[in-house]
């Protein structure tokens, strides 16, 4: 046997591999010595069918299942003893492969594409320079997550006259179009100048207006017209609302019952201990949104600002290959840029890893997993039965899906210590904004 391996480009080869009649007839020869100890033929005992006969029937399919085999393992050990950088599988040259005569060729000449991954340059410096947007947690915030509480744990009730901050149900008709629909409004979602049309509105009353004008944005309008985004943003124009009902939430009294609801029982036991916890909580939370933001951001960073050379006529030709018909050329074609950059991502993650020598260990990933788990539960602190439980469910979890869920949860884990590694090397300089502003930030990424 003979493997070459002939490079076109620094992201193209082609590997040859050819075979003579000694590196595959003692395989053939032994896989038709089974068969004939298996198979069963009128005529014939069990085990004695005659090998002459069995090469004559199934000499050809076991001729190409073991150069298939010997092909696969000779290749797989040439590209991990030369460390070739292969990115996807190697592709059979489908035009060469055509020219094989499995029933006279006695030598044989396979090709092979590979797609390959030159070595890249990774900027993990104090040079780059990102900047982490920390959410300051104002007073405003704290009480409208207090009144959303409140109003949460509160009573519903039917008011004969609605007021601001209720919600009014009714029949909504473009006037000067077919479209109907039975709307909710919240009338906290409607423009300050507008409002007064919708206070003092009792069942059976009719308020015109025009819709584009009345609410603060188009997610707004979408909600009110059940339409989509994209739809929603098209209507303009005069609508009408006939009353149907009105709802109104009355507020739940700051008490043990409100805390225990919020919080937990006894979790705190008092208004100022309740206030203390609520601050920091949404404090943890708005924490979690900034940490998110700012990984997205390294990512980002990473995949726009390296340069990485890459194989993409392959790619494309693997893609398709590879997914057996289940996606077309078309769909490749369109969705290919958003494949390059989860690509690069994944080649740069795998450098930072294997240079700082990151990975998961099996209790992380148990621990992690389990974590996940307790989330889905609330979170809270459990007595020792119910962890026992959790660690039933974490094993189970990881076991299914032939072990993908294992692998997901490894690779989620080192992609993290990856980010927090990245973070130790580079320059993020910490900014205080409020809420809108931050949400105008990450509204702004792709």
């Amino acid at each position: 046997m003979e493997i070459t391996l002939e490079k076109q480009s620094a992201t193209n080869a082609t590997l040859k591999v050819n075979l003579n009649e000694s590196d595959y007839r003692p395989k053939v020869a032994e896989k038709v010595k089974e068969y004939s100890k298996k198979v069963q033929l009128k005529g014939f005992r069990p085990g004695k069918v005659p090998t002459s006969l069995v090469e004559k029937m199934y000499g050809k399919s076991i001729l190409v299942e073991e150069i298939n085999q010997i092909l696969s393992d000779s290749i797989t050990k040439y590209i991990r003893e030369n460390k070739l950088p292969i990115i996807g599988e190697p592709l059979p040259d489908s035009e060469k492969s055509e020219n094989i005569n499995w029933d006279t060729q006695k030598d044989f000449e396979f090709n092979y594409n590979l797609g390959l991954v030159p070595e890249f340059k990774l900027d993990l410096s104090p040079n780059v320079k990102l900047t982490k947007n920390n959410i300051k947690i104002e007073d405003k915030v704290v009480q409208e997550t207090l009144q959303n509480l409140k109003n949460q744990f509160g009573q519903s009730t039917n008011p004969e006259v609605s007021a601001e901050g209720d919600f009014i149900y009714g029949d909504l008709k473009e006037e000067n179009g077919d479209f109907e629909f039975q709307s909710l409004i919240p009338t906290n979602k409607i423009k300050k100048s507008e409002l007064s049309k919708f206070v003092g509105l009792k069942t059976g009353d009719k308020v015109t207006f025009e819709i584009e004008n009345t609410f603060d944005d188009v997610a707004d309008i979408a909600y009110a017209t059940g339409l989509s985004l994209e739809d929603a943003e098209k209507k303009q124009g005069i609508f009408s609302l006939t009353v149907t009902k009105i709802s109104r939430s009355e507020g739940a009294e700051l008490n043990q019952e409100f805390f225990d609801k919020v919080f937990g029982k006894d979790a705190v036991k008092s208004e100022e201990e309740f206030m203390t916890k609520l601050k920091s909580t949404i404090e943890e939370n708005y924490g979690r949104e900034s940490d998110l933001l700012i990984n997205h951001q390294i990512r980002k960073h990473f995949v726009d600002n390296t340069q990485i050379e890459l194989p993409s006529d392959f790619l494309k030709r693997w893609l398709l290959v590879s997914n057996n018909g289940k996606i077309t050329q078309e769909q490749i074609d369109k969705e290919f840029d958003l494949y390059l950059k989860e690509l690069k991502w994944t080649l740069i993650k795998n450098k930072i890893s294997e240079e700082n020598d990151i990975k998961a260990e099996n209790d992380e990933i148990v621990g992690k997993t389990k974590e996940m788990v307790k989330q889905q539960f609330g979170g809270m602190a459990f007595g020792a039965e119910l962890e026992e439980t959790f660690d039933k469910i974490a094993d189970n979890y990881l076991k299914q899906d032939n072990g993908k869920n294992y692998v997901k949860m490894y690779e989620q884990l080192v992609n993290e210590k990856v980010i927090e590694t990245v973070k130790t090397k580079i320059s993020i300089a910490d900014k205080s904004v409020d809420v809108e502003e931050f949400r105008k930030i990450a509204e702004a990424q792709d």
